[in-house]
């Protein structure tokens, strides 16, 4: 175990928004989002790496990844292309004075951005705006992952890269909601066939009944082509607090719009996924049905599902997560935790694939 990001170091008042990622020369990186004032998920935030050689027991120095002045950068999501071997990163980024809710109100808005690494995320270029090409005119909200997105390996669009996001909408006309409400809320893809140059968004998943309100989204590539997406569901009236959905298409479309996932336990939080070749599918989260705490990795052997729990790592307080395969015999975790709250640290451990 060892932490490479603790709340009150580094000149970050928190850090948050764990992203794990392990490069093609085996250098293991840890990303977050370093908030300068406090928690918050507004106000002045860079996103944060910090660089490994030795698996995570020992953490390089603290860098900077993007950095948007005053104003807020975040939902990190990474991901490798397989032709160049570039580490390929989407971000987001708005005013750092205005709120998610200001956004859904359609008051401020919402940019995404890509950045390149060459050297195993040791630098980065600068960040290039692509809300153009990743963002439908009717989208208010807009968040990339966070976590890591998967490189297609076969089918119709292999090495296409794809970035789990989700959106909001606004209201119909002549409705007196504002946008805020959850039931506004939806998930879609980020995909890109020239290796993270360009891209576009293949399919949306969000119907404003408010009975399921895609959210926070997650990918893994199953051994059978298929894509699996697991999402949070925000306040929606539907029993439980997690959906999923398929892609036989290399995230194309979906077979189905996102359904409830009710194997999973969990309160409403962000969720990581991890398919383990030859192994099972993961799913790491939070395990407690009433708040983010007790940090616990689940399997899944049909495909995403049915899940049950295969670890229990932590009974302290947890929220978000990240996975990413060490070697053949090992996972690694990123996730946050605390003593007294989620926002306390981030912390890395492993788990041999034999004990999932």
């Amino acid at each position: 175990m060892s932490v490479p990001f603790t709340a009150g170091s580094g000149g970050y008042a928190a850090y948050r928004i764990p992203v794990l990622t392990l490069a093609p020369d085996g250098t293991l990186l840890a990303i977050a989002e370093g908030r300068k004032a406090s928690s918050a998920d507004s106000g002045e935030t860079d996103i944060v790496s910090r660089r490994s050689a030795d698996g995570g027991t020992t953490w390089g120095p603290l860098t900077v990844v993007t950095s948007h002045g005053a104003n807020t950068a975040g939902n990190p999501a990474v991901v490798t292309d397989p032709e160049s071997g570039d580490l390929v990163l989407v971000s987001c980024g708005h005013a750092g004075t205005v709120t998610e809710a200001d956004i859904m109100k359609g008051l401020a808005v919402r940019q995404v951005y890509v950045q390149r690494s060459a050297d195993s995320g040791a630098t980065w270029t600068a960040p290039v705006d692509i809300t153009a090409q990743a963002k439908a005119s009717w989208m208010r909200w807009y968040a990339t992952g966070p976590g890591r997105g998967v490189a297609v390996t076969g089918g119709a669009h292999p090495g296409r890269l794809v970035i789990p996001a989700n959106h909001s909408r606004s209201p119909s006309s002549g409705s007196t909601d504002t946008g805020a409400e959850s039931r506004y809320l939806g998930a879609h893809a980020l995909v890109s066939d020239d290796g993270g140059h360009t891209w576009k968004v293949p399919f949306t998943s969000s119907n404003p009944t408010g009975a399921l309100n895609e959210n926070e989204s997650a990918v893994a590539e199953l051994p059978d082509g298929r894509l699996y997406f697991n999402c949070r569901d925000q306040g929606g009236t539907v029993p439980g607090t997690r959906a999923d959905a398929y892609s036989v298409d290399g995230a194309s479309t979906l077979q189905s719009a996102y359904r409830v996932q009710g194997t999973i336990t969990t309160p409403v939080v962000h969720g990581s996924l991890l398919q383990v070749p030859g192994g099972p599918l993961l799913y790491a989260g939070p395990e407690h049905p009433d708040g983010r705490i007790a940090m616990s990795i689940r399997r899944s052997d049909d495909g995403g599902r049915t899940w049950w729990t295969c670890r229990r790592i932590s009974g302290l307080h947890a929220a978000y997560s990240s996975m990413a395969l060490l070697d053949t015999t090992t996972v690694g975790l990123l996730y946050e935790t605390g003593d007294w709250t989620a926002s306390d640290r981030i912390e890395f451990t492993t788990v041999p694939v034999t004990e999932l």
